[in-house]
């Protein structure tokens, strides 16, 4: 198969028939073999009964509807599961994106050979205030923390070899981080390519401010877990040394003191609380460690969502 194109959604029961539309025509004028998931997260409209009626019209189109909303990352990661496509397309279901994009952005995966190509929106039609200036400081900080030279990490518009989308995990918020997740499983050619932004035609934006400073914790601790996540002692065993062997010259500073002046105030010196408190955080962090190498041989499978139906997928 081509192409299979992911589609997270939430309540876009207006877009979805013009879109599905739109990418069969596409589909039909470059001859591809595609599916198209669509994952409906926990909708309170009618989104999976237009769903389930452009499945009996075209059964290239395949559905996923969760129980309840669990948030975009979940959707992708269920979808990921199941595209079969040498090519893995992922965009918003509020037609925000262009389908007429998927034909260039297949190309530089086959043909440029890169293993993840992100969508560059450089011309905006969001609210300058609310979505512009919060995504303009996440990217910065993105690109300053990962070393990805990327122009906008959040653009649900996205192309991916099928052996990424299967290499990697996505939970929590995490598909503000998909080319961070590739990067550290391995994927180094990472692009990008200006993609159209049209004008929201239907419903309303779900996402406020508070996605971008979740966004920013979430790409702190994916570095975090992508360095030491194999390897944590190597982490909290370092500042644990420090902070111990720092409060041991300390000490031994006050002893040796104390024993060449019996006159030395030993306990009434900041030095003394400062030795103690070094020790005590230098034990901790490196307890912290033991029990984060006994977290990672033993940690339980993060991404189970409650599924009420499927269409199209065994």
């Amino acid at each position: 198969m081509d192409l299979s194109v992911v589609i997270p959604s939430f309540n876009e029961e207006e877009s979805l028939p013009e879109l599905s539309n739109w990418i069969v025509r596409v589909m039909q004028e470059n001859n591809f073999s595609f599916e198209v998931i669509i994952v409906d997260d926990g909708s309170t409209d009618e989104s999976w009964n237009v769903i389930e009626s452009i499945n009996k019209q075209n059964k290239n189109f395949k559905g996923i509807k969760f129980q309840r909303n669990y948030g975009k990352s979940a959707a992708l990661n269920e979808g990921f599961k199941d595209a079969q496509g040498d090519v893995v397309i992922t965009m918003d279901a509020d037609m925000q994106d262009s389908p007429d994009e998927i034909p260039a952005l297949r190309d530089m995966i086959l043909i440029n050979g890169f293993d993840l190509v992100s969508g560059w929106k450089k011309k905006r039609f969001d609210n300058k205030l609310t979505k512009n200036l919060p995504s303009k400081i996440f990217n910065a900080a993105a690109r300053s923390i990962s070393k990805i030279k990327l122009h906008d990490f959040n653009c649900g518009l996205k192309a991916y070899r099928k052996k990424v989308v299967k290499s990697i995990e996505i939970y929590g918020e995490m598909h503000r981080n998909i080319p961070v997740l590739a990067k550290w499983a391995g994927f180094k050619k990472i692009g990008e390519k200006v993609v159209e932004h049209r004008p929201r035609k239907y419903g309303v934006t779900k996402f406020g401010w508070d996605r971008f400073i979740n966004g920013f914790l979430d790409l702190v601790t994916l570095t975090f877990v992508g360095r030491f996540s194999k390897r944590p002692m190597h982490f909290f065993g370092l500042y644990g040394t420090l902070f111990f062997f720092f409060g041991l010259c300390c000490s031994l500073y006050l002893v040796i003191a104390k024993i060449i002046h019996s006159s030395f105030a030993l306990t009434n010196r900041p030095i003394f609380y400062i030795a103690l408190t070094s020790m005590i955080i230098g034990m901790q962090l490196f307890l912290t460690g033991f029990i984060a190498e006994l977290v990672v041989r033993n940690a339980a499978d993060r991404n189970n969502y409650l599924i009420e139906d499927k269409i199209g997928i065994n």
